[in-house]
């Protein structure tokens, strides 16, 4: 017998009982479904976080300062000091304080980061209108403000900002720029904050130092050197207290991220090769049956001529046209579901090929791995006890 013989047989029996063969192929359904949408919806956030991580800069580093004793924080011209790091290709020391922005009648509760020149570079923030803060901005103590895109919006509305005025804890800053919308990342919208001269915010909140200092390497691959020459020059300015700040480094966050990525996947993938087994449990029960109910039939094909491997093959390619017909039905509805999971919760899903295809291809080895008892209690029938069964 043919594997052409053998299909139009295999699919002519299934067809014979629909139902049947519907809650038999189901829990291959389910599991390849399972795989293709938890990995694909999986593989989708874990891109959307790297895109996220990627934005703020692989050659960034974050120092978060703690303080020594009743010194919270670390002084300008000391975070300064860092520029002329080894590795260190610029600065951007950073004090926020919350605070309330008005204009004419309208006020927002907004941070309001103070910084230098090179808080745009570091951050990778880009102009749609005016100026960034400049070092004259800090000499001077000028009161002049940058707008993030939504506190622009939520004061101004359509009209352009710069050249106008708005109040920040009482004082009047002059608006002299106005950011590209940059969206949200892990640490929450990048586009409702004020940016002003580090010196003029100490003075307007009467605060002293800065609790964050954004790092710019001057190279990536060299980013691990760079952190422990900066961990040596702190721990110094900080006289040998190393628990007095915190280097944050993105790449390790990367890797992090995606080794528990990788994980997860690995876990959901395990759940639902369990639905798999468990369909293929069900294709070699529904198997037996049909053997069962088929012995007669066995025994006349034998007895007109038919050899043990044609009943084998016949039913083990009946076995794999269920476990494939299930893999291909999981194939669609994963997919429509991560589709559905997509427009719903607006989210972004990626699928993969080489996913897609093992999950298939596992289907179709359950197929054959749990249809392989039947089909040989099938070949193994004698033709005379076959034919006797009632």
């Amino acid at each position: 017998m043919n594997v052409w013989q053998g299909m139009k047989m295999a699919i002519s029996s299934i067809l014979a009982n629909k139902l049947r063969t519907l809650l038999t192929m189901l829990g291959i359904i389910i599991g390849v479904t399972a795989v293709i949408a938890l990995v694909s919806i999986g593989q989708g956030t874990t891109k959307a976080v790297t895109d996220q991580v990627q934005e703020l800069g692989t050659d960034m580093l974050t120092v978060n300062i703690f303080g020594r004793g009743s010194d919270t924080s670390l002084s300008y011209e000391d975070a300064m000091k860092l520029a002329q790091t080894d590795g260190v290709a610029s600065v951007a020391p950073a004090s926020t304080q919350n605070s309330t922005v008005k204009h004419a009648s309208t006020d927002e509760q907004v941070s309001i980061v103070g910084t230098n020149a090179a808080y745009a570079d570091i951050r990778d923030y880009e102009l749609l209108q005016g100026r960034f803060l400049s070092d004259v901005d800090l000499d001077y103590r000028l009161k002049v403000a940058v707008l993030g895109s939504v506190i622009a919006e939520e004061l101004f509305g359509e009209a352009n900002p710069v050249g106008d005025w708005i109040t920040i804890n009482g004082s009047r800053f002059k608006v002299v720029g106005l950011l590209q919308e940059k969206g949200s990342s892990m640490g929450g919208s990048n586009d409702e904050l004020v940016l002003v001269p580090l010196s003029t915010a100490e003075r307007v909140f009467r605060s002293v130092g800065v609790s964050t200092i954004y790092v710019q390497v001057e190279e990536s691959d060299k980013i691990e050197q760079t952190v422990s020459t900066l961990e040596a020059q702190l721990t110094k300015l900080f006289r040998g207290n190393a628990n007095a700040f915190t280097i944050f480094n993105q790449q390790e966050l990367l890797e992090t991220f995606s080794s528990i990525s990788n994980t997860m996947a690995m876990a959901l993938g395990g759940i639902a090769g369990i639905s798999l087994l468990v369909g293929g449990i069900g294709i070699m029960n529904i198997m037996l049956v049909s053997v069962t109910e088929r012995t007669r039939e066995i025994g006349i094909r034998k007895a007109i001529g038919a050899k043990k491997r044609d009943i084998l093959y016949q039913f083990l390619i009946e076995a794999v046209v269920l476990s494939g017909m299930g893999g291909l039905l999981g194939l669609g509805i994963g997919v429509g579901i991560s589709q559905a999971a997509s427009a719903l919760l607006h989210i972004d899903v990626v699928y993969s090929v080489s996913v897609m295809v093992f999950a298939f291809g596992f289907s179709v080895i359950i197929g054959i791995v749990f249809g392989l008892f039947p089909a040989n209690k099938a070949a193994s029938l004698k033709p005379i006890d076959a034919l006797r069964y009632e």
